[in-house]
């Protein structure tokens, strides 16, 4: 099969960064499905492991590449939720070959049936950001869903930094859409700006002006909970003051200094972590909880309550489209989600 690979992890301009392969086909075993690939998306972990990540002990090449939006081929012997012809989305589990190839094996555990209404390219820019948008604030943060039929709303807020990459895009869509809080997502362009607006976001404001000083402006009070998507070094040492009593933080990224969460005792405040590989990575006794929320997800794009986040499709997955969707986002100007669709 065809695939996109590397041999040694190497900087986006090295022509050996990523490669046109040629692999054997997976065997699907187990509780796997194979799957035809369709589509994929790029995300920034994608990037950070091309940097850092070898290729597994025993392999000439690191596939890379979570996202998939595909056809299940093959399953195997323990299998009981998908049945060949399906048509599937989910992302992968980060201890296994990515999804940059023409057929891949995952855990049916973390796979839902593809939203009708969405074509395989918009599929695929959704499961990892959605798994991870639906985690935090449920899972992590424990914000309660609006129950149907209720019309009023209460001073409880949210605040997104990083509001247009693709978690927060998903993130301020679920929020706006299924829960009571005020949304603040930040921005820093007129584009991200006007993006978080369509996302659903009640407020905008610059996470590169004093971000306190911007809530008092809006005088929405303390701050209940907060999503640290991107720059917790930047951000982090001014959070303890604009939360909440008893509040909570939940971070995604990868922060060179240690978080420190002695600020937070007055508070009686929380931090926590959020990495949607985990459930899959360890095999956690609540995996399937993965599978119930990208259906979830699914039934709620195709009721049109919540929207793609896919801004840019880059064509035929291979070598120098994913090396161009990897240049753009490492370059921090990415809106939303980039996505590859199709071999040649």
């Amino acid at each position: 099969m065809k695939a996109v690979g590397y041999k040694t992890p190497l900087p986006i301009d090295n022509p050996e960064s990523l490669l046109d392969i040629e692999l054997p086909d997976p065997i699907a075993r187990d509780r796997d499905l194979l799957v035809e690939v369709k589509a994929i998306s790029v995300n920034p972990v994608d990037t950070k492991q091309r940097k850092s990540a070898k290729p597994d002990e025993g392999k000439e090449y690191k596939v890379l590449g979570w996202d998939c939006a595909g056809v299940v081929v093959g399953t195997g012997s323990l299998t009981s939720l998908f049945k060949k012809g399906d048509e599937v989305y989910y992302s992968g589990c980060i201890a296994r070959q990515g999804t940059n190839a023409q057929f891949h094996t995952v855990d049916e555990r973390i796979v839902a049936h593809k939203p009708k209404e969405l074509s395989f390219a918009e599929a695929a820019a959704m499961p990892l950001t959605s798994l991870t948008a639906w985690e935090l604030l449920f899972d992590r943060l424990g914000v309660e869903q609006r129950r149907i039929g209720y019309t009023g709303s209460n001073n409880d807020t949210i605040l997104i930094i990083g509001g247009a990459g693709g978690v927060g895009s998903i993130l301020t869509q679920i929020a706006s859409r299924l829960t009571t809080l005020n949304v603040v997502a930040t921005a820093s362009r007129p584009e991200t700006t006007e993006w978080c607006q369509q996302m659903g976001a009640h407020y905008v404001i610059d996470h590169n002006r004093d971000i306190r000083t911007q809530m008092q402006e809006l005088r929405l009070g303390e701050v209940q909970y907060i999503a640290l998507l991107s720059g917790t070094d930047t951000h982090y040492p001014g959070i303890a003051e604009l939360l909440a009593p008893q509040g909570k933080i939940a971070i995604i990224d990868d922060p060179k200094n240690p978080v420190d969460a002695r600020p937070l005792k007055r508070k009686s405040a929380s931090i926590c972590w959020e990495f949607m590989f985990t459930r899959s990575y360890f095999e956690t006794p609540d995996i399937l909880r993965q599978h119930d929320s990208l259906v979830e997800v699914s039934k709620l794009l195709d009721m049109g309550t919540l929207k793609t986040t896919m801004t840019a499709n880059y064509g035929t997955i291979n070598a120098a489209n994913l090396k161009t969707a990897h240049a753009w986002i490492e370059s921090g100007r990415s809106i939303g989600k980039i996505v590859l669709e199709g071999w040649e």
